[in-house]
């Protein structure tokens, strides 16, 4: 048993109780995300926490902060195991070729870090509210947007 048909087994059981209010894709993509973003959170963790041990990394031209840092090594990675759950997860039907989805995942991907910058900004500076009540509504915003762009252009049938 492959992987993807291991995980396909375990998710669409638990998509039992949810078949009746939740489209089936969606639900996926919903667990798939939230799997990669956990993952996101525990790589950022070890890292911050044990590999640079809250310690600026001096590579001789540029020092880079212990929070940064650990972004710029758990970035890559999440990223690919997000296009790995989309592509055999989420979007199974799509028959464009490997390197135009990651192509095309990696522009989503920017976009939609420019869309938090942009709602940020706008939601705090502009607006005035709250940082965090931004961030959970920016998050929502974001969220859709990737999942549409995912579904009719990164994966689409």
């Amino acid at each position: 048993m492959t992987l993807q048909n291991f995980l396909l087994k375990i998710i669409d059981f638990c998509y039992k109780p949810f078949s009746k209010i939740v489209p089936q894709q969606i639900f996926r993509y919903g667990v798939s995300g939230g799997a990669n973003m956990v993952l996101d959170w525990i790589l950022y963790f070890i890292f911050y926490n044990f590999v640079f041990k809250h310690q600026i990394l001096n590579i001789g031209f540029i020092a880079i902060s212990p929070h940064i840092a650990s972004f710029i090594i758990v970035f890559p990675i999440t990223l690919l195991t997000g296009f790995w759950l989309a592509k055999y997860i989420s979007f199974t039907g799509s028959r464009l070729k490997g390197r135009t989805q990651i192509f095309r995942y990696i522009s989503v991907v920017f976009a939609n870090i420019l869309i938090n910058y942009l709602c940020l900004k706008f939601f705090v500076d502009y607006c005035g509210f709250y940082p965090t009540p931004s961030k959970i509504l920016t998050t929502f915003i974001t969220v859709i947007f990737s999942f549409v762009m995912q579904k009719f252009y990164t994966f689409k049938v």
